[in-house]
């Protein structure tokens, strides 16, 4: 998002420089000449003069919008980096992108957030040939921070770390807001349209593990941009064509001869598959037949559609069950659709001279790229290559798509990369305008650390392993007795939810670029950063409200009337802790990496715990147990608490439940 108070400081350092060159020319060349240059300074002073006034209105607006507290959550790291880049342009005009560096601080006794902006501004300078001590730039810095609502006091400590307390009293009213109007997002500049590209399994062929993680990782993806506001593309890129459907029809047609006639009860589409492979593999003639197969069927002769139909429906049937087990709503849009287009795209290329011949072979080369594409076949088909260029020409040309993401294995890598670059080269996107990025991911692996299969060595069937969680999540909530607390309804829900839940946390909580060992026994544990724990964690939570007979009515009413206060240390803490949600989720908006919100749900249910021990929310009567005193700004916190992470939750695509 564009800060307009940076934009016009920009334009007015420009301008003041501009002014001090002029006047330093007009001095020396002393002369009629310079009337003319005298003339365009007069020009430039009043322009200057109406940009400050512009200015000082927008910095005015800026700041009574801020000290209203809007209805969003307000991004204090990014407030903090709007504050500190202002007071680094006001203490060195001249100094060209200077460094903005703000974190939260890990240590509360050197205040809340740091910014370590001056070490960086020194090296830069000392680059240019000028040193400057880093702690008199920061003394500086610190000397230009402008008025504003939320820092309370800076402290210069070390080489030059400026140290930074926030005012408790304005993030109380942040908190306010958060109960009043809900977990809100920052509000969008522009509502962009965002493709993502997921799960895409192949026709005919069972879901494996590498499709689960493609599919969770793109799942929680899309939510996170749904919820900031974009205009969101679910695509299932799904491999529908090609030449493996002949021997999928020619086998049909053996199988089942009156398959036009009367559906064909194919119950296990995978054996049916190696069935059909094994004699491609082994008969001649089967083989011959299934090529003219694949020919009848690229000249969309009927009943070759209605046989391919038949065999894409069985398998749509099969992966729906594990979209409906994980919530996964998904736009299928296979190969097949791209068909038309590729044709296009090799004229394209062809028309800009971007295609050469290789024994037989049309290839691409893009600049910087030792790969090329291989854009058609020496037998005239086409390829992967082929198809991913169609798809992102539709992407960007029809759905006119502002970021397109593409969720599969890091094996890919390599290919997307020349597939971006052959893209840029023929122009059709800017990558400083449109975002296209391949969000790669490690491989799942066994206990044993090896590629996770089942013991015969078979890739696990995925509604095999959804079965497994569920029946491992019920023995779990047996063991802790919850079936003797529960009503059925509840503890089916309670079953869902941990077993759902735990599958995709465990996969989401590790850095999506690194392998991960699949392990039901960890992921099930409900002790550690783990789904388990945190809906636990949850759940009482939400229990709190209950004990004391407050309803959401009750808590409502409360936030109109009652301060949070946030005078104790744990207090303070837990309110920092949870006005961190922004910039959590703008970190990962930046860099994909979903294990951040995880790693921050951990942390604040940690967090939380902490207040929670030591800041009384509810006082009973030690002998009787009933409550006698109900501490509202702390039960506030607690809704505060259960609101953000069942934010979190949603995104992540986790559904808790209010017993457990």
């Amino acid at each position: 998002m564009g800060d307009p108070v940076a934009e016009y400081s920009s334009r007015l350092q420009q301008q003041e420089q501009d002014i001090h060159s002029l006047t330093a020319e007009i001095e020396s060349l002393k002369n009629p000449q310079s009337l003319g240059l005298s003339s365009h300074l007069d020009g430039l002073r009043e322009e200057n003069a109406k940009l400050k006034y512009r200015l000082n209105i927008l910095k005015r607006s800026l700041q009574e919008e801020r000290s209203q507290c809007s209805k969003t959550m307000m991004n204090i790291n990014q407030r903090l980096q709007e504050i500190f880049g202002e007071a680094i342009r006001e203490a060195w005009p001249d100094l060209e992108n200077p460094p903005l560096a703000v974190t939260p601080n890990q240590q509360a006794k050197f205040g809340d957030y740091q910014c370590n902006s001056a070490m960086a501004m020194a090296q830069m300078m000392k680059s240019k040939g000028l040193k400057v001590n880093p702690r008199e730039i920061a003394e500086k810095i610190q000397q230009n921070i402008p008025d504003n609502e939320l820092i309370e006091k800076t402290e210069i400590a070390g080489p030059g770390f400026i140290n930074v307390h926030l005012k408790r009293s304005f993030v109380s009213k942040l908190l306010t807001n958060l109960l009043l109007n809900g977990v809100q997002p920052p509000p969008l500049e522009r509502k962009k349209k965002v493709v993502v590209d997921f799960s895409s399994p192949n026709i005919a062929k069972e879901m494996h593990v590498g499709h689960l993680r493609s599919t969770i990782i793109g799942d929680s993806m899309c939510r996170l941009f749904e919820f900031l506001g974009y205009d969101v593309l679910r695509l299932n890129h799904v491999g529908d064509w090609g030449t493996q459907f002949g021997m999928l029809i020619a086998h049909l047609q053996d199988k089942f001869p009156n398959y036009l006639t009367v559906s064909p009860p194919i119950g296990d589409l995978q054996a049916f598959y190696k069935e059909s492979k094994k004699r491609f593999d082994e008969e001649e003639d089967f083989k011959k037949r299934a090529y003219q197969c694949v020919v009848k069927l690229q000249s969309k002769d009927p009943a070759f559609i209605k046989g391919w139909n038949l065999i894409c429906d069985v398998s749509r049937k099969e992966f729906q069950k594990v979209y409906n087990c994980l919530d996964i709503q998904i736009i299928e849009r296979g190969e097949s659709f791209y068909q038309e287009k590729m044709i296009a795209v090799v004229k394209e290329f062809e028309a800009k001279g971007l295609v050469e011949m290789d024994e037989g072979r049309k290839i691409v080369f893009a600049p910087g790229q030792q790969i090329p594409l291989t854009v058609v076949k020496s037998d005239g088909g086409y390829t992967y290559d082929t198809s991913d260029l169609a798809a992102l020409r539709q992407r960007l040309f029809d759905e006119k798509a502002d970021i397109i993401i593409y969720v599969t294995d890091s094996g890919q890598a390599t290919h997307f990369q020349v597939v971006f670059a052959a893209a840029q080269m023929i122009g059709w996107y800017d990558p400083k305008v449109t975002r296209v990025e391949h969000a790669g991911f490690g491989v799942v692996l066994g206990e044993d650390k090896k590629k996770f299969k089942t013991r015969s060595g078979d890739t696990v069937r995925l509604m095999d392993l959804l079965d497994e969680g569920l029946k491992r999540s019920m023995d779990k909530l047996k063991e802790k007795d919850r079936d003797k607390v529960l009503s059925t309804e509840e503890l089916t829900k309670a079953q869902h939810s941990v077993a759902f839940g735990c599958i995709k946390y465990a996969d989401l909580s590790h850095n999506r670029i690194n392998d991960y060992v699949f392990s039901f026994d960890k992921m099930l544990d409900d002790r550690g950063n783990t789904a388990a724990y945190l809906l636990y964690a949850f759940t009482r939570i939400r229990s709190i409200a209950r004990l004391a007979n407050i309803d959401e009515v009750a808590l409502r009413k409360a936030a109109e009337t009652t301060d949070v206060l946030l005078q104790h240390d744990k207090e303070w803490k837990l309110g920092k802790c949870l006005m961190r949600f922004p910039e959590i989720l703008q970190k990962i908006l930046d860099d994909l990496l979903l294990h951040t919100l995880c790693d921050y749900l951990y942390e604040l249910a940690t967090t939380f715990t902490e207040f929670y021990d030591s800041c009384y929310c509810i006082e009973k009567d030690r002998q009787t147990g009933e409550v006698v005193k109900v501490n509202m700004w702390r039960m506030l916190l607690c809704d505060a608490t259960a609101a953000i992470m069942a934010k979190g939750f949603d995104i992540l695509g986790i559904n808790p439940v209010s017993r457990m």
